[in-house]
């Protein structure tokens, strides 16, 4: 079974230039990159937006992060050849605009298939919807503790009648049966959100940790409220993080998770527990500044790579 297709050419074809895998009923990895880049669009003209160009972005800029896995990197204190992982790129899942669904059909069916294979999903949006049928590929794997970094709450249960869309991802999460408790972090600035939303995330039990508090306490008295021994699944809105290390994004917001706290956090999760997927969205291209935000989306993804392997989860 082949759901994607192949990243289109560039300086790296691959992340990292690693290996492609676009046959998902025999993938052997333990890692596996996965592009989606579109969402669901809140009008017509929406359909195809720059965040569906990320994916490549991210790919392409990927040579800044490693000349090869023999190189030393000081986030990991240690080079990717020594984790000993297999990791891969799937490639991108496809879409057709005469079955505006149908990606979304397709990245739920792909995750179901990189699970089964035994391998983490990382995920490259698009758009914050993109979270949506990649969590659905979990059904039957929780109870899974979702973690969410971004400025705004998205809790809206519907825009223009679409309730699949980026402004949803984590209203639609806390209505599947397998996420657990939330944790929602760096939420900052004057129309992240409506009352009724932020009724509706307490009354359902998130944890809101707005940008201000996060300065105050720090991420490690963040990580003390998660709970210990949990599964876990990230969720990285690019505007959460600062600008500063992430300014291509469709809304900025001053402030933010710094690229060190983000950092911090994915460790942190990776000892606690067990991290069971990532995605990082809303990342916008053609706004960016010598690629550092498609950079740093690449650092945050090798740190997931080297959180995990130290972690030991693949021994």
């Amino acid at each position: 079974m082949t759901l994607t297709q192949a990243p289109r050419p560039g300086r790296h074809k691959t992340f990292l230039d690693l290996p492609l895998a676009l046959d998902l009923d025999r993938l052997a990895a333990d890692i596996a990159i996965l592009g989606v880049p579109f969402g669901a669009a809140y009008s017509p003209e929406a359909r195809v937006n720059d965040q569906s160009n990320a994916p490549t972005a991210v790919r392409q800029a990927s040579y800044q992060l490693s000349d090869g896995p023999e190189r030393w990197d000081f986030d990991l204190d240690c080079t990717l050849g020594q984790l000993g992982l297999r990791v891969a790129d799937c490639g991108d899942v496809t879409a057709d605009l005469a079955d505006p669904g149908l990606h979304y059909r397709n990245a739920e069916a792909a995750v179901r298939k990189i699970l089964a294979a035994g391998a983490l999903p990382v995920t490259i949006g698009g758009d914050h919807g993109i979270p949506i049928p990649v969590l659905r590929g979990f059904e039957g794997r929780g109870p899974i503790h979702l973690v969410h970094i971004d400025a705004h709450l998205d809790w809206r249960d519907h825009v223009n009648g679409e309730r699949e869309g980026y402004s949803s991802p984590i209203r639609r999460a806390s209505e599947m049966a397998h996420i657990d408790r939330i944790w929602q972090i760096g939420l900052r600035g004057q129309g992240s959100a409506r009352a009724e939303e932020v009724a509706a995330a307490r009354a359902y039990g998130s944890d809101l940790i707005p940008d201000c508090e996060l300065q105050e306490i720090g991420m490690a008295a963040v990580l003390d409220r998660i709970p210990d021994g949990a599964s876990y699944y990230l969720t990285i809105d690019a505007d959460g993080i600062d600008p500063a290390a992430m300014p291509a994004v469709a809304a900025p917001a001053p402030g933010g998770v710094t690229l060190h706290q983000a950092r911090q956090l994915i460790h942190g999760l990776a000892r606690k527990g067990r991290i069971v997927g990532m995605d990082i969205v809303e990342i916008t291209p053609a706004r960016d500044l010598n690629e550092i935000t498609a950079i740093a989306a690449g650092r945050l993804i090798v740190n997931l790579i080297g959180a995990t392997a130290k972690a030991g989860y693949w021994r």
